[in-house]
């Protein structure tokens, strides 16, 4: 039986952590704020599939306390990647597969350098869930997980036998999931419902259900849709109008949704910028191309973030 550590314990590690160990794998968790809450109290998980509880979880606060697990699931939000080199090395066995859980573009080859020995595999997560309370996770729609394995520039890799075991495992806790041999195709379609909903839903204060109701901002979405199609082609990458479509019809149909980058916004936490507009926005400039819309979309929310970053100060030094 394989052993899975949980590196970030919110709205996606809780859910698919705790549907792990439900399903009777060794599990282990490692949590920042609410550590003790969770030690204590275990995991609550609301969930559209049916609601459960684990009254016990293998939780810890550091990562040296942790034992090398074979797979190594990273759900942090990429704005605590620096944290990284300190905590992979002690998590990983010779074999361990690394699976990135993250948003935006690039993440996989920073795990690459901190691990090159290691096998790094991305996971693009296509689901509505959010951390509503210490140790409580609220999962309101989707679910599914693409697969594809990390090469160096992004090749096209073939499915390993280790993807097909870990999709095995995730199935057998009811979670939908598919390997695939392009990753990079994975990442520009996943950005294609990040860059959008996350921007503008901070931008302009709205929900998913308020974009689309508005026929000026939905005209947004499809417009910063073709442009994130419009750089995958430039790697080769087709994303196909049908896609495109699919993608609006899901929103459409989904339970109105406070995106991720909206509850961080909401928090005054910091913004995963970088991943999801910065290193896109590089890579289709790397290729010669101008994304003008999505270039704004970055600006807008560089400025806001920076007033979000100075309020945690001010607040900070009125604290002292």
């Amino acid at each position: 039986m394989r052993t899975y550590a949980i590196v970030g314990t919110g709205a996606l590690g809780g859910f698919y952590g705790a549907k792990l160990q439900r399903a009777g794998l060794d599990v282990h968790f490692l949590l920042n704020s609410d550590y003790q809450h969770v030690k204590q109290s275990g995991l609550v998980i609301e969930s559209i599939d049916g609601d459960f509880t684990l009254p016990s979880v293998n939780a810890y606060d550091r990562a040296e306390r942790m034992p090398a697990c074979d797979v190594v699931v990273i759900c942090l939000k990429t704005t605590h990647n620096r944290l990284l080199p300190n905590i992979l090395p002690t998590l990983v066995k010779p074999n361990s597969v690394i699976l990135v859980l993250q948003n935006g573009l690039g993440t996989e080859a920073e795990i690459a350098q901190i691990l090159p020995h290691h096998s790094v595999v991305g996971g693009l997560c296509f689901i509505c869930s959010n951390k509503v309370a210490p140790g409580r996770i609220h999962h309101l729609d989707y679910g599914e997980i693409k697969l594809g394995a990390y090469a160096d520039g992004y090749q096209a890799m073939p499915i390993t036998p280790m993807m097909a075991e870990i999709a095995a495992d995730f199935r057998a806790a009811d979670v939908a999931i598919s390997p695939c041999a392009d990753l990079l195709l994975a990442r520009w379609q996943k950005l294609v419902w990040n860059i959008p909903y996350n921007g503008l839903s901070v931008v302009l204060d709205a929900t998913t259900d308020r974009l689309m109701a508005d026929p000026h901002t939905s005209a947004l979405v499809a417009q910063l849709m073709h442009e994130v199609k419009l750089a995958a082609g430039a790697y080769d990458r087709d994303i196909s109008e049908e896609f495109i479509h699919q993608m609006l019809a899901y929103t459409l149909k989904m339970t109105p949704y406070r995106t991720s980058m909206k509850i961080d916004y909401d928090a005054g936490k910091p913004l995963e910028i970088a991943a999801m507009f910065g290193t896109p926005l590089q890579f289709a400039r790397d290729r010669g191309v101008e994304l003008p819309l999505i270039g704004m979309l970055y600006q807008q929310l560089q400025f806001l973030n920076a007033a979000t970053e100075r309020r945690r100060e001010n607040s900070t030094v009125d604290r002292v």
